[in-house]
């Protein structure tokens, strides 16, 4: 059974984690929209000197460009048994993007993954986290204000998923084992 999937959750909930243990036991790509920026950029692609252009502005890469590199992504031949789409959609407008892609190709959506955390605890996380990685960009201050754009812009996406019947929803609470035994519950699979 092929599984077309979206992870939500907040910075620190552990969805990159479960993506990448999920894809692996189903045998489907985990696209992150990050990982395609980064390669569309290290192969110099038209939309990767795009997408270069606005990050080294200090801009967001407009959505534009990223709807096409996921376009581009979901179009590989490996996507066609199914994928995991990590960061995409990142707001309500992509999702009807999304939308027009998954017609266009014939599929459907599987699911939609909302991996739920207390806001207390994903900062816990991501200071442990900037510690042992010594990474100063993630400053508590700098994690809330990253909460902050979450629930604004990405936390309505689970609301349209909702509607659709298509939620389930994850307590990222616990060790990564145990999230991934409640990952395997809500989809009916086997990890």
């Amino acid at each position: 059974m092929s599984q077309r999937l979206v992870l939500l959750g907040p910075p620190g909930s552990g969805k990159g984690t479960q993506g990448t243990l999920l894809a692996a036991a189903l045998a489907i790509p985990e696209i992150s929209t990050g990982a395609l920026l980064r390669d569309q950029m290290a192969r110099g692609s038209a939309l990767g000197v795009e997408a270069r252009t606005y990050i080294a502005q200090g801009h967001l890469v407009p959505d534009a460009v990223v709807n096409a590199m996921v376009r581009d992504r979901l179009g590989a031949d490996d996507a066609v048994r199914g994928f995991i789409l990590d960061g995409y959609p990142r707001n309500v407008p992509q999702v009807g993007v999304l939308d027009q892609m998954l017609d266009e190709l014939g599929w459907r959506l599987s699911a939609a993954l909302e991996f739920s955390l207390a806001e207390n605890l994903v900062v816990e996380r991501l200071t442990r986290r900037a510690a042992l990685e010594g990474r100063a960009d993630d400053s508590e201050d700098v994690i809330r204000e990253r909460l902050a754009v979450y629930h604004a812009q990405t936390e309505p996406i689970a609301r349209v998923y909702r509607e659709r019947g298509l939620l389930k929803r994850v307590d990222a609470a616990g060790t990564v084992e145990d999230v991934t035994a409640r990952v395997c519950l809500a989809l009916g699979v086997a990890v």
